[in-house]
Parts: structure tokens; sequence; C-alpha cells
């Protein structure tokens, strides 16, 4: 059987757009993607971001999953330190009695957002330091197991959402490893130590109740087309929208500006962050989907596509469908 195939639906506002077209385009991919057979879609806590449409991360989850009927959707992820684990139980709780059997709950420890921002969200940076007990108050509150005594999760308890832990460094893969969770690595835009924390992931896991062996989903970029000189193109555009996202600070640049930029250290660092990326024509798209899903010792691959606009993202989801053989 061929690999799973998951979405990271990043909800970008394009050029020109607004943040009801961005949600609209995560409505339509979801349906497409559940024709195509899909696993599952995640959407990304992200906070401050005038380029990202998913910063109500839950409520998202529950728009899309009124408009879709079987394929999996949750958060890739929540960022429990921006909340407190109630309230996460109480959300996730409700989706999922709302739409039984098809919710995940995705879990990160980073801000996903700046130092301002934290304090907007009445969080500090020391926040993140309660994050695995944090893991396990929500665990309980999901399972009906509540470790706070005379608190329960209403909707939440005994709907036990399955939790997935996130990361990009070896913190997550420990945290995974040690309660018995999948982990999933953001080899996406944080390629460096992929194969390391898979290794220690793999190495140190302890069952649990939800999982009795490791399970790994690894991430990904793709840009797919139908022809390789097409999907290069495509590549350059995304890395130059890249240049004016990360470091334009409100201005735009030129074709030719992003061209010099991406020559610089900090256009490296951009190129560097893109390094798992799958680009071609159909075969060379499951050429490298293949190696590298057998590189990062992956059970599930979660794809972001990066094709610098909707026709092109959703026809790279629809290639890639068919040539792996969803």
């Amino acid at each position: 059987m061929a690999l799973p195939l998951s979405i990271l639906d990043l909800a970008v506002i394009g050029e020109e757009e607004t943040a009801a077209d961005s949600l609209a385009a995560s409505v339509a991919l979801a349906q497409r993607a559940e024709e195509l057979g899909y696993r599952r879609v995640w959407y990304a806590e992200h906070h401050n971001m005038p380029s990202i449409a998913s910063s109500a991360t839950s409520v998202l989850i529950a728009h899309i999953a009124a408009h879709t009927r079987t394929i999996r959707l949750g958060s890739g992820g929540v960022m429990l330190p921006n909340h407190s684990p109630l309230t996460i139980a109480e959300q996730f709780g409700t989706l999922e009695t709302l739409h039984p059997g098809r919710i995940d709950l995705g879990l990160g420890r980073a801000p996903g957002s700046d130092q301002q921002t934290l304090r907007a969200l009445r969080r500090t940076p020391s926040s993140a330091d309660s994050f695995p007990e944090d893991v396990l108050e929500l665990q309980g509150y999901l399972r009906g197991e509540s470790r706070i005594p005379g608190v329960d999760a209403t909707p939440g308890k005994g709907t036990d959402v399955p939790l997935y832990i996130l990361g990009s460094s070896l913190f997550g893969a420990q945290l995974a490893a040690a309660l018995g969770l999948p982990y999933a690595f953001a080899s996406h835009f944080a390629p460096t130590a992929l194969e390391e924390a898979v290794a220690l992931y793999r190495r140190d896991f302890k069952p649990s109740v939800q999982l009795d062996r490791p399970y790994v989903i690894a991430a990904l970029n793709v840009i797919a087309a139908e022809t390789s000189e097409e999907a290069q193109e495509q590549f350059l555009a995304s890395k130059r929208l890249r240049v004016s996202r990360f470091l334009g600070r409100g201005r735009t640049f030129t074709p030719e500006e992003a061209d010099m930029i991406l020559e610089s250290p900090a256009g490296r660092q951009i190129v560097q962050m893109a390094k798992y990326s799958a680009v071609g024509d159909p075969a060379e798209v499951k050429d490298y989907v293949d190696r590298f899903a057998e590189h990062a010792g992956a059970d599930e691959l979660i794809v972001a596509f990066s094709a610098p606009d909707r026709k092109a993202a959703l026809r790279s989801a629809e290639l890639l469908a068919e040539a792996h053989g969803l």
C-alpha cells in the first residue's frame, strides 16, 4: 500500500486577497482532498500574521468539517502555551462530539508569534516551560480522567481525541516518546534535526493507551506541475514570495530584488528552510516523495503545497494523489 498522504493547509492570504478568500479556498482544498483520498488536513495556529488566516484554528476546523464528510481534520498545531488545557479540551471535545472519528489534536510548544503578540495573548515566554504538564492535563480531560479534582471538560470528557506532538527539535521527539504519542516533524520549514529527532523518538518510544508503537509524520513541500519547467518556475516564484513574507516588513520586492536577496545570507536561510521540497512533473515528484519517506523513516507524510497561486496548488494536490496512487 502507498504511504498515507495528508495535507498541511497554511491558509495563506495571497496578494490582493481577503481572509474570506483564503478560508473559502481552504474549504475547496479539503473537499478535493477528500475526493482524492488524502488521509487528513491540518491547520496551524498563527497570530498577528497578515498573510495567514488560521489563527482561530478550532473555528476553522469546525467550518471545514461542516463542509466535508469523511476526511480527518485537525490542528498542526495548536500552540498549547497560548491556552489553558481545559479550554482546548472543551473546543476539541466539541469538535469530536459534532464530527465523531474525524478530529485530530496536534500540539506545539512554540508561541507561534512575537513577543508583543505574546503579551496581547496574556502569555509570557515562560508559558512554554509547563508544556509537558499541560499536555498531560489536556489528555486527562479528554479521557475523562481529570488531573484537577472536580473539573471536567464538557463537551470533551471521554471523547479521547487523539493527540499528536509536533516539533522541529529534539524536545518534541523526547516528549512524544515518553508519552507514547505520535510525532510530527516540521521538516517543511525546519529540516535540520529531522533524522536525529526521528531516531531518538523511535529509540525511546514507550507504548501507551493511545499508541502501541512509534508513528512518525514527516512534512515536506510539494510543487507538482505538468512539466518540470513549469514546476521550477512556480518554485522560484514561491521562494520570491517567501522573501517578501519573511524579510519584507510590509514591502513587496520585485523579482529582481528578491533574486538578489536570495543570494544573501538571509536569503540562503530561506532557501534552506525549503530543503525538503518535491518539485517537478508527476514522475519526478513521486520519486522524490518516495525517497524522502525512506530518508525520514516516516509512517505518513504531510504535504504543504507551496505553489504561488491557488489553482497551481490545487493542481499539485491532484497530480501528487494520482502519481502516489491514492
